[in-house]
């Protein structure tokens, strides 16, 4: 028997435990007062209740409603609702510690254990105290009600365990009676006779002595009559009743020490104890005899509680709590053809996925009576010998062979001859040969049916778990690496990492396996190539191949899938754990934990779209779009993200969003569509500018006219010569009294009259004169100079009249209609057809053009004056030419050019060439065959081939795009600061070509040098030359090591800081070669954090030591500890640890870190010293400064304030290089690379060129 530890806390002593019945959340009372909620499937804390003073002891959940009760040493009762997160009201009455509390099953009741000697029933709908149980002469330390029936049942320290009828009190309840009392106080004032105590409502049925010392606890067996109880003389009784006694069973004795809890296991005949011994024991509930002890050197167990439905167990101790079960809940299983073989009660069974016929096969070896036999692990069916492999964990692991019956019947058959031997695992690899892990012995048997002249074989590796594969071939797992072994020739073919697998899932035809580990799945080829990898927050539970190729899996609440090419999603949630073994055509078939075969319907729409998306399949794209409800804030970025914005687009109903996505891919008309939709400025702006981007100019024009960007407007009529609307827009900004905008409408349009009325409107006298002057107005300048009072005499200096020059505006090329720019006449795409996507409004209107769109749009939109702010007062001339005339200005041509003729339609398209067309092809053809010379084709770019060649930064960057360079490190880094970048940049751009001067006074020509010259000789292969390379960093990373180990702190920052970064244009040639570059990553890392923790030590130590200082001063060396150093340098920082504590008084600290010193086996004066440090610290083993450092709670080291981030806490982390950040940093730069931004997403920096 095991026990599988599912979740585990660290915190103060946890004296009460409860689980959620439906949720996965579990409830912890705290010994500081404090009650904790947690979600023990995703490891997080959910919430903390802090209204306590003093220890919380008693924790409850209510079984259907959103509450939880709580009762501490403060004698107070609290009622919470954990979804406002809030106590609700608190019961008072108690005189003394509330020991335990619990919620009726059914009734609105409470009950609640005290130290007062009594135990109260309160009704948590009226908030009233309905009873009040006395009779014990002690602290009562526990009182339940029974499942149900009317009974409750209490331990107290008299040494009695009372069982009370309560079926008074349930037909007062029915009857609605008034509560008992009022005032919670009044028992006190009152006399105990009578109907004080309802002595009517609640009787004490049988009194249980038995116990030599004071009961701890006492609990009711879920079905059967039975007791459980506990307590300070260490053993644990068992006692039966019946309607008119109770009597002693028997007693389980094993504990050395007080016993606090214990339970029956809701479904299996066990017991379970917890004591302070620090041992949690199981019983056999028949036999009464002992099977297994679990034990914890450090913790005293306090509480002990059972999930109601599932098979979990929670239990208290002195730092913290542990969620676990007891067995191995997943049954073994394989498939055959249409075929599922599993185990379930003792059986293996059969079952067809084609009939659903299900049928038990034969019996297997149950455990003898008083003993425990784990259930099989796994198991491997031969279909040549009709036989099984069971593996199962008990007396250290052992298989058994089972003959299966050649004909079934679907009756239970006799096992027939059997053979069990030992082994960790056991699989087929033939006929009559199977293979058995010696795990004890590290070596591989290979057996046959008859067994014959086993031969054994040694592993290349330490093998935890072995696993089928195609053919002869084994998977051995190690703890970092899956092993392809072959048992014929005994060699490795190949290996891939992949750490702790667990189990294999391989597809139908055997080309593709899927390695699954706790958190992560590794897809790989037959051959062990990996393919993609997918990690998960929370435990993976079992994954199966689907027709297509496409993985399935299951975790704890999910049911995903996963393509090969690392693109995942979620299927459906589920409610409990179950193991996938089949899925066809929808059906997902299945086991749960309990054996039985299910059957989940599926939708596979979704990774069906997603993977003819990948393999270009359109027809079914375009058959999914038109017959599924694929729709999704998620499905709309997968299809933006990778490329398919017009696809997208036929989605998404949202305008804000269909104005994205049809700029993106170019849809100009969807895109105007939604503008008008949304008619705000900043979307016209941007719309105007893609307009412009690609050469929309009327559409450009459009925008502008309806954000009244008349500066823009101009200026645009201007660089297209439109003189006549120049015009206009001089007339506009006359009515709109808009002085500048008329100057520089005139000034465009080379009017020097308006240009001078527009200067003496202004008041500018003296610049309107010297215009007209210079410029020949001389009638203008004299009115000009009168009006202005100044004498000709005192003019002095104008220029010469005759070399005055106006600025007219450029004369258009092409007529003003046709000022778009002209674009090639390419097919339509698959999806920017017309077809029926379920909406038939969206997309462009069949039969209407684009500028008629455009047209129609103009004219509704700015038929009146309103709309651009003109008077409605003006002349009829600017009335009648203005920008509020119905049609569009501009469009005019472009309005009538479908309206021509039906006969002339056919003309104006080209349709009666088909002569001239064929004689041009005849010219053109007989030109060629008569050509003698044909001019050769340009060659391509070497710096192309570089960047097509390869994904890695670094290459891109040689190819000179930079900007492609750098968004492939924010993709893959998270990079947001280059500046640090900027030098290596230059530096590889440089370094990866050479300039040869061919002739004097001639350029020089540049010359790429190439990574690998003699091998390159397809281009596929051609590579940039390299500067940064693995061997020149394994030189940086010595140099650091010898300024660390000389003290020289700030040379060795930058060292490894420089490293660092320098790692990212290091390109690996092989798989090895990037785990190391990985390595040197992590080192790196734990060397900057260190040091600069070293750094800010060396800086406290130079202030005044008060006792805030020291205290910082002792913890910055205890994390300097912590950091994954080189051993010499761990011994030197465990050495400055132990003398700082214990400098300062912290002989605790200074113990423990004297301790990991000897651990690393120093010189022998060294060791020496630690001996004694040891020595003098056990005999004071106390801090005497409050720090902040516990060696034995796990924890990582925050990179910003140098401050634990112990494990179950919220962190972030630099996406680079994977320092660790409470979350106040998040979005900040990384402290130790100084690049990357803190909890940005990235994919993870590519060290291999994809070529390799």
């Amino acid at each position: 028997m095991q026990m599988l530890t599912k979740f585990e806390t660290k915190s103060s002593r946890v004296k009460g435990v409860a689980f959620h019945p439906r949720r996965p959340w579990i409830l912890a009372s705290l010994h500081n007062g404090s009650i904790q909620l947690w979600d023990y499937r995703m490891g997080t804390l959910l919430e903390r209740f802090e209204e306590h003073e003093g220890p919380v002891r008693g924790i409850s959940f209510h079984p259907t409603q959103e509450l939880f009760v709580s009762g501490g040493d403060d004698y107070k009762v609290k009622v919470w609702n954990y979804r406002t997160r809030r106590c609700i009201f608190t019961l008072q009455g108690h005189l003394d510690y509330v020991r335990t509390v619990f919620f009726h099953p059914e009734q609105p009741w409470i009950i609640s254990a005290s130290d007062d000697q009594t135990i109260r029933i309160w009704n948590w709908q009226s908030r009233q105290c309905i009873a009040v149980l006395t009779g014990h002469n002690h602290y009562v330390m526990c009182a339940q009600f029974h499942p149900t029936d009317d009974l409750v049942v209490s331990a107290c320290l008299d040494q009695t365990v009372r069982v009370w009828d309560i079926s008074g009190l349930r037909r007062k309840s029915a009857a609605g009676a008034q509560p008992m009392m009022a005032d919670p106080l009044s028992s006190q004032r009152m006399n105990a006779q009578g109907d004080l105590f309802n002595v009517t409502d609640v009787v004490v049925k049988f009194v249980l002595e038995g116990h030599t010392r004071g009961v701890n606890w006492a609990t009711f067996h879920p079905t059967m009559p039975l007791v459980l109880s506990c307590g300070d003389d260490r053993q644990v009784k068992i006692w039966r009743m019946n309607e008119s006694r109770a009597w002693e069973v028997d007693t389980c004795r094993g504990h050395y020490n007080n016993v606090n809890s214990s339970l029956f296991h809701p479904k299996r005949d066990f017991i379970l104890s917890d004591s302070e011994d620090k041992t949690i024991r199981v019983w056999d509930t028949s036999r009464r005899t002992l099977l297994q002890t679990f034990r914890r050197e450090q913790d005293r167990f306090w509480c002990l509680t059972a999930h109601p439905d599932l098979n979990l167990f929670a239990a208290g101790h002195d730092n913290g709590l542990l969620v676990f079960k007891l067995e191995r809940e997943r049954p073994a299983a394989t498939i055959h053809h249409n075929s599922l073989f599993y185990v379930k009660d003792s059986q293996v069974r059969l079952h067809d996925f084609s009939t659903g016929n299900d049928a038990p096969m034969v019996s297997i070896r149950s455990a003898p009576a008083g003993q425990y036999l784990p259930p099989p692990r796994s198991m491997s069916f031969n279909p040549a010998e009709k036989s099984i492999l069971l593996t199962s964990d008990a007396e250290g692991g052992t298989y058994e062979l089972y003959p299966l019956p050649r004909q079934f019947t679907g009756q239970v058959a006799d096992a027939g001859q059997t053979h069990r031997a030992a082994g960790s695992c056991a699989i087929w690899i033939g006929r009559n040969r199977y293979v058995v892990l010696d795990k004890a012995e590290q070596q591989l048997v290979v057996k046959t049916t008859p067994n014959q002249n086993p031969r054994t074989i040694k592993p290349p590796a330490a093998v935890e778990a072995i696993f089928p594969a195609p053919g002869t071939q084994i998977l051995l797992a190690t703890s970092t690496s899956v092993i392809l072994f072959d048992v014929q020739t005994r060699q490795a073919i190949a290996e891939i990492n992949a750490a702790s697998v667990k189990y294999v899932a391989w597809s139908a035809d055997m080309s593709k396996v899927a390695l699954l580990s706790k958190h992560t799945i590794v897809v790989a080829t037959k051959q062990l190539e990996q393919l993609c990898q997918i990690h998960e927050t929370i435990r993976i539970k079992s994954a199966v191949w689907d027709e297509s190729s496409v993985l399935l899996y299951s975790t704890l609440n999910h049911i995903k899938f996963a393509l090969t090419q690392g693109d995942s999603g979620i299927i459906r949630t589920i409610d409990n754990p179950i193991y996938l073994v089949r899925v066809q055509s929808g059906d997902l078939h299945c086991l749960d934990r309990e054996g039985n075969v299910q059957v989940l319907k599926i939708d596979p729409t979704e990774y069906k779209f997603k993977l003819a998306l990948i393999h270009k399949n359109y027809e079914e794209v375009v058959s999914i779009i038109r017959n599924s409800n694929l729709v999704g804030q998620s499905i709309i970025a997968y299809l933006q993200k990778n490329g398919y914005p017009e696809i997208a687009l036929r989605f998404v109903r949202d305008d804000t969003a269909r104005f994205e996505l049809a700029l993106e891919c170019g849809n100009m008309d969807i895109a105007l569509e939604t503008a008008k939709a949304i008619d705000k400025p900043a979307y016209w702006e941007k719309f105007s500018q893609e307009a412009l981007n690609r050469g929309h100019v009327h559409m450009a024009e459009l925008a502008y006219q309806r954000v009244k960007a008349y500066e823009k407007l101009s200026f645009l009529y201007s660089i297209t010569g439109n003189t006549e609307k120049l015009g206009k827009m001089l007339t506009l900004s006359t009515i709109r009294g808009d002085l500048q905008s008329r100057f520089q409408n005139a000034f465009y349009l080379g009017d020097i009259k308006d240009r001078v009325c527009t200067l003496r409107d202004a008041g500018q006298h003296a610049l309107a004169y010297l215009t007209a002057k210079t410029h020949g107005l001389e009638e203008e300048a004299e009115s000009i100079r009168v009006a202005a009072g100044i004498e000709e005499a005192d003019i002095e200096g104008l220029p010469n009249a005759s070399e005055a020059a106006l600025l007219q505006p450029a004369t258009p090329i092409i007529p003003s209609p046709e000022l778009d720019w002209p674009h090639l006449h390419v097919s339509k795409g698959l999806f920017e057809g017309d077809f029926d996507f379920g909406d038939k409004s969206v997309g462009p209107h069949p039969g209407k053009s684009r500028v008629a769109d455009l047209a129609s749009a103009t004219a509704g939109a700015d038929e009146s004056n309103g709309t651009w702010d003109i008077d409605d007062g003006m002349g009829g001339e600017a009335e009648g030419s203005g920008f509020g005339a119905k049609t569009a200005p501009g469009f005019e041509d472009e309005v009538d050019l479908l309206g021509a003729d039906g006969d002339d339609a056919e003309g104006g398209w080209g349709i009666d060439d088909d002569g001239e067309l064929d004689a041009e092809l005849t010219a053109e053809a007989t030109a060629a065959a008569a050509a003698e010379f044909v001019a050769p084709q340009p060659g391509v770019d070497e710096l192309d081939v570089w960047s097509r060649n390869s994904s890695v930064a670094v290459d891109q960057i040689a190819a000179g795009n930079f900007e492609h360079a750098m968004k492939l490190l924010r993709d893959q880094a998270g990079i947001a600061s280059f500046e640090a970048l900027k030098p290596a940049f230059l530096e590889i751009y440089t370094a990866s070509r050479s300039a040869l001067t061919m002739m004097p006074f001639s350029s020089a020509s540049r010359i790429p040098l190439r990574r690998n010259p003699v091998e390159s000789v397809d281009v596929s292969q051609y590579l940039p030359a390299q500067i940064y390379n693995l061997t020149s960093s394994l030189e940086q990373l010595q140099q650091g090591y010898r300024a660390t180990t000389a003290a020289k702190f700030s040379d060795a920052l930058d060292i490894f800081r420089r490293l660092l970064l320098s790692l990212i244009f290091v390109v690996a040639d092989t798989a090895d070669d990037a785990k190391e570059i990985r390595q040197l990553l992590q080192i790196c890392r734990e060397y900057v954090i260190g040091i600069s923790v070293e750094l800010e030590r060396a800086s406290v130590s130079k202030e005044d030591q008060d006792e805030e200082n020291s205290t910082r001063l002792v913890e910055l060396a205890a994390y300097f500890t912590h950091c994954q150093l080189r051993a010499d340098h761990e011994k030197l920082s465990l050495r400055l640890a132990m003398n700082t504590a214990y400098k300062h008084k912290c002989f605790k600290a200074a113990g423990e870190f004297a301790q990991r010193l000897l651990e690393l086996a120093p010189a022998p004066q060294i060791a020496e010293k630690a001996r004694k440090m040891i020595t003098i610290c056990d005999r004071q083993s106390r801090d005497a400064l409050p720090i902040k450092y516990d060696a034995r709670n796990p924890f990582v080291l925050c990179a910003a304030s140098h401050t634990p981030i112990h494990k179950g806490k919220a962190a972030t982390a630099c996406p680079y290089c994977q320092a660790s950040y409470k979350p106040e940093f998040e979005s900040e730069l990384c402290r130790v690379c100084t690049i990357s931004q803190i909890g940005a997403k990235a994919t993870g920096l590519h060290l291999l060129a994809s070529s390799e």
